[in-house]
């Protein structure tokens, strides 16, 4: 890909498309960001940030003219509607770069299937267990020194959204990525209590794992607004990581050249979440 035209970027204010942002301006490409509210995304000069909902098409074409390429940040739990954005997007764009998972749930499946049948060229990202979810122990961590979990045990190599972006970066400019399914990870695994130990050390607060009921943990879910199918998915997925962790790979640096960002980086570069000044 040339890198001279724009690259659209859904999902813009998100914990990676933020980064993806970022990093396509760091490499001199044109960026533009779909955003519900422009005036409240908060993001870098340079970006041409247009208004627009992925759940209505009629504020999508201004967005697509004169793209040729789309980071797709599909915030539904279902495809439903995605072939409308597609056939859109198919009008502009040569390749879409798509942020799904390592579960592969129903609807990630349905709109790779979509993918195929688009007439676009198509990357799938699948990240593992992102790093950034250790920032929902923050507030417990800065109050008493203490995450109470359940789970502790659950182990997976979480990966830090900078390495998920840079490899959408080069998915999105670079050549050779067409077709390419990338599953993500970072470079070792670790248990959860490991995770909070490790905040700890970087912090210079130690802090303690505390196992909790998955009862409990589920109310908490709840009392956050979030979904019954997440919460039970998110804890399935836990249980079984105490028995059966995840493997690392190596893809971040296959595609990038520089190999996954530790953990350990992670917390130093959000260390303030979870100091209490």
């Amino acid at each position: 890909m040339s890198g001279h035209r724009e690259v659209l970027v859904t999902g813009a204010t998100g914990t990676v498309g933020r980064q993806v942002v970022v990093q396509l301006l760091e490499a001199g490409t044109p960026v533009r960001a779909l955003a519900r509210d422009p005036e409240a995304a908060g993001l870098p000069d340079g970006v041409d940030v247009v208004r627009g909902d992925l759940s209505d098409p009629n504020t999508l074409p201004t967005a697509l003219e004169g793209v040729e390429a789309v980071f797709l940040v599909w915030p539904f739990a279902t495809a439903e509607g995605m072939p409308t954005v597609l056939d859109m997007a198919a009008k502009h764009a040569r390749h879409i770069v798509y942020l799904s998972s390592v579960a592969v749930r129903d609807y990630e499946q349905q709109a790779e299937r979509l993918f195929a049948q688009s007439g676009l060229e198509w990357t799938v990202l699948r990240p593992h267990v992102f790093a950034a979810n250790a920032l929902s122990w923050a507030e417990q961590i800065r109050s008493s020194g203490v995450v109470r979990e359940p789970y502790g045990a659950a182990a997976a190599p979480v990966v830090h959204e900078r390495d998920i972006a840079a490899v959408a970066v080069r998915a999105l400019i670079g050549d050779g990525h067409a077709g390419a399914v990338h599953e993500l990870t970072g470079p070792e695994s670790l248990t959860q209590a490991e995770q909070a130990r490790i905040i700890g050390e970087v912090t210079g607060c130690p802090v303690r794992w505390e196992e909790a009921a998955p009862k409990a943990a589920r109310q908490r879910m709840f009392a956050r607004g979030w979904p019954a199918e997440a919460v039970d998915g998110i804890l399935r997925a836990q249980a079984r990581m105490v028995t059966d962790p995840l493997p690392p790979t190596d893809t971040v640096e296959q595609v990038t050249g520089t190999p996954a960002r530790t953990f350990r980086t992670w917390v130093t570069d959000h260390v303030d979440a979870f100091r209490t000044t």
